[in-house]
């Protein structure tokens, strides 16, 4: 995962899952990473970077 993704989500304290699977991400037709998957909606990295900052920071 890309780490400014990453920072912005743990500054957030949003819970997510990592995964690096080259064959899982192919057959949701996922070509090019970073890749945030929000619900069923995946967005790319600066929809992604939108999506956190539009966030409030959720409790630990």
């Amino acid at each position: 995962m890309c780490e400014v993704l990453k920072k912005k989500l743990d500054a957030k304290n949003i819970s997510y899952t990592e995964n690096n699977s080259v064959e899982e991400m192919l057959s949701l037709g996922i070509e090019q990473v970073p890749v945030l998957r929000v619900n069923d909606t995946l967005l790319k990295f600066g929809d992604a970077v939108g999506w956190v900052n539009q966030q409030k920071e959720t409790a630990e």
